[in-house]
């Protein structure tokens, strides 16, 4: 399968060609950046030196190809999207243009109306542990946003079940820097973001609808800005309908997750490690979920842990590619982890 990525200079974009150049059913045709064209690939992701020959194309010279992935910031993918359609047969864009069924929420999160929100019915939310099938059949996905990804992940069984009280659920999101992208503002220059644990978004997060969306409960979220390059840890506070105990609640994760290739239930009595923790999670494709009931508030805390450049961004791309194209959706997505690191 001939694979292109647009805007492939970035963080996500160079997450996907690290995957996708060792992917063994596809081929990567093209990458386009209008900033480094002609410039090797390697010039922007020094990972790949010696891994491919690539260099970059501007964003007008792309070809047709088989399945292409947009990793473009918010707003863009919105404009080209009718040039794009007729390139390829199918699309992933990693950005959250396309993530939002109403058109109004662009307005309230992202602050510019959509100008083609006739394709947000055609788009399918590209999340496999909840839409699996539509994904399967779509020729236009739209990739999480990582926090939200976590935050869905860890609420999802809850939810399911109608265990939790759906008008009080609130999520504390911690993310490293690699989030704010390749151009990142100044918050995101080393001497003012080493040491921090900022929250930059006490309220009002454009994931906020993301989850809310994919959920249906109402969801208080905040989000912290910590001293990491990768991963996002989402704590999530869901306060029950009726008191549960851990057994009740292992129920419901295992039947949620028993049979997903990507999510993990970490809960240990002991050690290190007995919940979720991004920083094992690096480069892998897994979200790691795990939770701890609270008797005393009446609550359960869901915790969940991603690589936000992977599950939450490249390897979910890639995880939703081989869906569309009957590929089994492990391929190319093996990679463990490391430990220690």
């Amino acid at each position: 399968m001939r694979a292109s990525v647009v805007g492939g200079s970035g963080y996500t974009g160079g997450e996907l060609l690290r995957l996708l150049l060792r992917h063994p059913k596809a081929e990567v045709t093209q990458v386009t950046s209008d900033s480094l064209a002609g410039k090797p690939v390697s010039r922007a992701h020094p990972n790949l030196r010696k891994v491919t020959d690539l260099t970059f194309t501007p964003h007008a010279e792309l070809e047709e190809t088989d399945v292409l992935f947009l990793a473009m910031p918010h707003g863009r993918a919105m404009e080209c999207i009718p040039a794009l359609l007729p390139r390829a047969g199918k699309i992933v864009d990693l950005s959250a243009d396309f993530r939002l069924r109403d058109p109004r929420a662009y307005e309230t999160y992202y602050g510019v109306k959509h100008p083609h929100s006739e394709l947000l019915d055609r788009s399918v939310y590209g999340l496999p542990e909840l839409h699996r099938r539509a994904i399967r059949d779509a020729t236009l996905v739209a990739g999480p946003g990582c926090i939200a990804t976590a935050a869905i992940l860890a609420l999802r069984p809850l939810a399911l079940a109608g265990a939790i009280d759906t008008d009080h659920v609130v999520v504390d999101a911690k993310s490293g820097s690699s989030a704010s992208g390749a151009e990142g503002g100044p918050a995101s220059h080393h001497a003012e973001r080493s040491g921090v644990m900022r929250a930059y978004a006490p309220e009002g997060h454009r994931h906020t609808a993301e989850i809310e969306q994919e959920t249906g409960l109402r969801i208080a979220l905040s989000c912290h800005a910590v001293e990491a390059v990768r991963g996002v840890l989402a704590t999530c506070h869901a306060f029950l309908r009726e008191p549960l105990t851990e057994k009740d609640v292992w129920r419901l994760y295992r039947e949620a997750y028993a049979s997903e290739p990507f999510v993990r239930i970490v809960k240990e009595a002991t050690g290190i490690y007995r919940l979720p923790e991004p920083k094992l999670l690096a480069g892998t494709n897994f979200c790691d979920v795990g939770f701890a009931v609270d008797a005393h508030a009446n609550r359960v805390v869901a915790v969940a842990a991603l690589d936000n450049l992977m599950k939450g961004a490249a390897g979910s791309a890639v995880q939703c590619m081989n869906l569309m194209s009957g590929y089994p959706e492990t391929t190319g997505l093996d990679f463990v982890g490391l430990h220690p690191i």
